[in-house]
């Protein structure tokens, strides 16, 4: 059976093609395409723009997969599209353009929770059977495990998500949003040697990341006001990279204790990390030294599957259509808030 994928939920327009062999086996990728919305430095992108783009691009995309993977309408057997969580303009333009491909092609929706396509999709490329899933993005920041057909949230953030924070911070310091304004602070970061003081603030099993960023946007306007400034404790100067370093260092360190908590009241060995922010090296790093620990093991994935991409939307849509679940063209809706326990998980046991 073959799905094509739409996701659009934030500024990353991608379509997707996958098989699912009839005899089983592993998914096959037949096209990933993708193309991203980027707004000029030190600004974010908004939800009108954002639309606008993913409007522009959504037919040559579909056609570019379509050729891509060597197929043709009639090889297609049902259309996926994110139905939320994400931005609400975005996420109508690209429900727009599944509904016209379900009336052109007469084919069947299925309207997909972004979160556990995420989940799926790194299970299915990874190979972890039962982790305790690390799922960190810009508008998204839980630790969840699977229980008796729901993804069980354990803990999650309980203002802004930690790719929210890194994404604003690079606002505050104008640096590129190109290729993504979180793998450039990611960069610096590489470069920077001195840890500063920020508030930590894990609560139970969830976080909070507005402090820190209110405190690493305040030291970022002390430092432009005085570039000579120096750390007090190796009273050498500090720089823009230290403030990346730290605050790195200080939110992955909070994502590491809540999901470490989850896996021993879970009892589980493996942790899987998805999301955007999960192609972050150093966050895998801090995650692997504490699963080593533990005697346990991190999955993750490239930039293909960790960033936004249709082909997700498609997998995660193919297993729901599998067992019977569609949606009616009047039912199409989109809906920023679609929390991921409320997805009834019919296709795991």
């Amino acid at each position: 059976m073959i799905a094509i994928g739409l996701e659009g939920s934030a500024n990353k327009l991608g379509v997707g093609l996958i098989l699912h062999p009839h005899k089983g086996g592993p998914a096959q990728v037949l096209a990933n395409i993708r193309h991203t919305f980027v707004s000029p430095p030190g600004e974010g992108f908004l939800p009108k723009d954002t639309a606008k783009h993913h409007r522009s691009w959504v037919v040559d995309l579909i056609k570019q997969a379509m050729k891509e993977a060597k197929i043709g309408v009639d090889d297609v057997d049902c259309i996926c599209y994110t139905k939320g969580p994400g931005m609400g303009a975005p996420l109508q333009s690209v429900a727009l353009a599944a509904r016209m491909l379900s009336v052109l092609w007469g084919k069947e929706l299925v309207g997909v929770n972004h979160c556990v396509g995420h989940i799926e999709m790194g299970r299915e490329i990874t190979g972890a059977q039962n982790p305790v899933v690390l799922y960190v993005s810009g508008g998204n920041t839980q630790v969840i495990a699977y229980a008796e057909q729901r993804y069980r949230i354990f803990g999650e953030a309980l203002d802004i998500a930690v790719g929210n924070c890194l994404d604003r911070f690079a606002r505050t310091l104008e640096i590129s949003n190109d290729p993504a304004p979180g793998y450039n602070i990611e960069q610096l970061a590489k470069k920077g040697k001195h840890l500063l003081d920020l508030p930590y603030a894990v609560k139970g099993m969830d976080c909070s990341f507005s402090g820190i960023l209110a405190s690493i946007d305040v030291l970022a306007a002390d430092l432009k006001a005085n570039p000579y400034k120096l750390d007090p404790e190796s009273n050498q100067p500090i720089t823009t990279a230290d403030l990346c370093f730290s605050l790195q260092e200080t939110v992955f360190a909070m994502l590491v204790e809540i999901t470490e908590r989850a896996m021993a009241y879970v009892q589980s060995s493996q942790v899987l990390i998805v999301g955007g922010v999960g192609c972050n090296e150093r966050l895998q790093e801090m995650m692997g030294l504490m699963a080593k620990d533990r005697g346990g093991s991190v999955f993750a994935t490239d930039e293909r599957f960790c960033i936004d991409n249709g082909i997700m939307i498609a997998h995660a849509g193919l297993l729901a259509y599998r067992t019977g679940s569609t949606t009616k063209l009047g039912d199409s809706i989109c809906t920023q808030r679609f929390r991921t326990d409320e997805v009834f998980v019919k296709w795991r046991d």
